[in-house]
C-alpha cells in the first residue's frame, strides 16, 4: 500500500508541475495613430534584437463621421502580453481616447497583460493645483488608465516626477538624459571642455544636472519669472557663460517663446553659442518659426512626438531616435529584467549600436 501511495504522489506531483509552468509569451506590438513611424521603428530594433520579424498587431482604429472613436482587432491576442504604442500628444484628447479604447478592446479579447507606451505623457503639466478650483488632470488620466484596463505604463521624461505616485500600476519612467550624452559626446568631441549645460528654470535644475554629470559639463541656471502662462517678465543667468558653448535642458518646448529669449539673454551675457535639447518637441504655432529666427544654433529633440513637416523642414532642428530605448525596455519588461539598466551609458551604447560614434 505505502508503495502504491508513494507512486500515486509522484503522479499527483508531475500533473500539478505541468499545469503550473507559465506559458511564455513575446510581446506584442499593437499602435494608435498618434506616432506611427516611432511604433514601426520599435517594432524594427525588435526584430534585429530578436533575430525575427516582429509586426505590429493588425488592427483599425478608426473615426465615424461624428468623430466616434472605433477600433477593432484583427488578430488573436487570447493571453498575449500586449505593449499599446501611444503618445497622448496632439490632438490629446483624440489620442488619449484611442488608447483607453484600444486597451478597452484588448482586455475583452482576453490579453494577458496590457502595458501602455507613452513616450509623451500629456496632461501632465496639470500635475498640482496651482490657485483654487483647478483640476488635476494627470490623477484623472492615471485614473481612466487603469480603469479602461492597463496594468503598466512604459514612457519617458514625465513633467513631474510625482506622476508616477498618481497610479496604483507600475511605471517605468525612461530618461532622454543618456540619449542626449551619447550625441553631445559625439557632436562637441573637440569641445567639450567648452560646453556649459543651463536649466531654463530652477525647476528643471535635477533634469539639467543629471546631463551634466553625465557628460563632466559645468551647470548654470536662468531664472524667469513669469506675469501670466506664455509670457515671462524677466530673465536672470545664475552662474557664468562668458565664452562657453551653452546648452539648454528641458523635458518640453511648446510655444519656444521661453527657450528663443533665454537663448537671446545667455548670448548677451557673452556665450559663444547657445544650443538646445528637449525631451518632447510639442512646438505648437509660432514655435517652429520663432526657433527658425532664433540665435540658437540648433534644437535637438527626440521622435516622442511624430514631427510635423515644418519640424523635419527647419534647418536648425533635429531628431535623435528613442526607438532602440523604447524596444529594449519592452523586450526587459517582456521578459522580466531590469528597465533601470537603460540607464546606464554602457547599457544604452550596445542598444545604440554605434549611432552616435564615427
Amino acid at each position: 500500500m505505502l508503495i502504491g501511495w508513494q507512486r500515486h504522489e509522484s503522479v499527483i506531483g508531475v500533473t500539478l508541475g505541468t499545469t503550473h509552468m507559465p506559458n511564455i509569451h513575446e510581446p506584442k506590438l499593437i499602435t494608435g495613430n498618434s506616432n506611427k513611424p516611432l511604433a514601426k521603428a520599435i517594432a524594427r530594433r525588435m526584430s534585429m534584437h530578436r533575430g525575427q520579424t516582429v509586426d505590429l498587431v493588425d488592427a483599425r482604429v478608426e473615426r465615424f463621421n461624428d468623430a466616434e472613436i472605433f477600433v477593432e482587432v484583427y488578430e488573436n491576442v487570447r493571453g498575449e502580453d500586449m505593449f499599446i504604442m501611444q503618445s497622448t500628444s496632439r490632438p490629446a484628447n483624440d489620442n488619449l481616447m484611442e488608447l483607453l479604447i484600444m486597451s478597452d478592446a484588448l482586455r475583452r479579447s482576453s490579453a494577458s497583460r496590457i502595458t501602455a507606451v507613452i513616450p509623451y505623457f500629456g496632461y501632465a503639466r496639470q500635475d498640482r493645483r496651482t490657485k483654487a478650483r483647478t483640476p488635476i488632470t494627470a490623477k484623472l488620466v492615471a485614473n481612466m488608465m487603469v480603469e479602461a484596463g492597463i496594468e503598466r505604463v512604459l514612457t519617458m521624461d514625465l513633467h513631474a516626477a510625482q506622476i508616477q505616485g498618481f497610479f496604483d500600476i507600475p511605471v517605468d519612467n525612461l530618461y532622454a538624459s543618456p540619449i542626449f550624452a551619447l550625441d553631445i559626446k559625439h557632436q562637441f568631441k573637440d569641445e567639450l571642455d567648452d560646453v556649459l549645460i543651463i536649466s531654463p528654470d530652477v525647476g528643471g535644475v535635477a533634469r539639467a544636472r543629471e546631463l551634466a554629470k553625465r557628460i563632466n559639463a559645468p551647470l548654470a541656471i536662468v531664472d524667469k519669472r513669469r506675469e501670466k502662462p506664455g509670457e515671462v517678465a524677466e530673465m536672470t543667468v545664475i552662474g557664468d557663460v562668458k565664452g562657453k558653448k551653452c546648452i539648454i535642458v528641458d523635458d518640453i518646448c511648446d510655444t519656444a517663446g521661453t527657450l528663443c529669449k533665454a537663448a537671446e539673454v545667455i548670448m548677451e551675457h557673452g556665450a559663444t553659442e547657445v544650443h538646445a535639447y528637449i525631451s518632447h518637441g510639442v512646438l505648437s504655432g509660432p514655435a517652429v518659426g520663432r526657433i527658425t529666427k532664433s540665435v540658437m544654433k540648433s534644437l535637438v529633440i527626440t521622435d516622442s512626438i511624430e514631427p510635423t513637416q515644418a519640424v523635419l523642414d527647419a534647418e536648425n532642428i533635429r531628431i535623435v531616435p528613442t526607438a532602440p530605448m523604447f524596444a529594449q525596455a519592452i523586450m526587459n519588461i517582456g521578459a522580466g529584467t531590469s528597465v533601470s539598466s537603460l540607464f546606464e551609458t554602457e547599457t544604452l551604447e550596445q542598444s545604440y549600436e554605434g549611432l552616435f560614434k564615427g
